[in-house]
């Protein structure tokens, strides 16, 4: 009898090409995702240029849909410049 499979971690742009994936985003997580330093994240949260993200107690989290949408809207920019 074969064990049972362990789930591999994903890769968060893999994931997002495929579909949303079923969890929040960290910080970590975009910074990876956008291939950006996670200083960078932080100052797109602070300067408030970067996609949405929300408080969970001291940690920071990003819906996926948001930063799909924020994606998107940027992309959409880039093409009508």
């Amino acid at each position: 009898m074969k064990p049972p499979r362990v789930p591999e971690e994903t890769d968060p742009r893999a994931t997002l090409r495929g579909g949303l994936p079923d969890r929040y985003l960290t910080p970590d997580d975009i910074a990876e995702l956008f291939d950006v330093p996670k200083e960078t994240v932080y100052q797109w949260r602070k300067k408030r240029t970067g996609p949405p993200g929300f408080r969970i107690g001291k940690h920071i989290r990003y819906d996926p849909v948001a930063v799909s949408n924020w994606t998107a809207k940027r992309m959409a920019e880039d093409a009508a410049a």
